[in-house]
């Protein structure tokens, strides 16, 4: 066995117990990479702060359940963390039902743009989404549910959730083209003047 399978088994056999030192210790191992996935999904920093509290809330009312033998503790407080995000972003979205959408169109986007901005550069135009297209963007692109599992998930159809990606596809693509026009233009030297 090893030494991080032993000290995770610790930190779990004391959260159980309700060991605040133990809660502290999972706490600061998960905080920051949950609350960036609660800022990827919700549009506010007070709904992201919210999801991250009922997130690990939850954590340690059901960590009795978990079985560190059947699964990864991370992976675990994860999938958490992004179902509490589609919870509280479902009651802030609101799904207009798109009956018979089919995508059929192929974004583009040019390299030398993606090259240029930086995963928090992303992170700031995905948010910029409307609450239901972001929603639909997240689950589909970053974490990989298919169109019927968003329906099920949202409550919606796979038809809209097609919409939904598509649109937030769209409207990705005209930030990132203006960002482009923004590199690419030469600032002026206002000393040459």
């Amino acid at each position: 066995m090893s030494l991080f399978f032993n000290q995770e088994e610790k930190l779990i056999n004391g959260c159980k117990a309700n060991e605040r030192q133990a809660q502290e210790g999972l706490y600061k191992r998960f905080h920051a990479e949950m609350l960036r996935l609660c800022f990827r999904y919700l549009k506010s920093d007070e709904l992201a702060g919210e999801a991250l509290n009922a997130a690990f809330l939850k954590v340690f009312q059901h960590i009795g359940e978990f079985d560190l033998k059947k699964g990864e503790l991370g992976a675990w407080v994860r999938t958490i963390t992004v179902r509490t995000c589609i919870d509280l972003g479902r009651k802030e979205a609101k799904f207009y039902e798109i009956k018979g959408y089919k995508d059929t169109d192929d974004i583009f986007i040019i390299p030398a743009v993606l090259d240029k901005l930086f995963a928090e550069d992303m992170l700031k135009l995905i948010r910029v989404l409307p609450e239901a297209t972001q929603l639909v963007f997240n689950l589909a692109v970053i974490d990989g549910y298919s169109h019927k599992e968003i329906g099920e998930q949202l409550g919606i159809s796979e038809s809209t959730s097609r919409w939904h990606l598509s649109e937030a596809k769209k409207q990705l693509r005209q930030m990132l083209s203006s960002a482009e026009q923004s590199i690419d233009k030469p600032t002026e030297n206002k000393e040459a003047k």
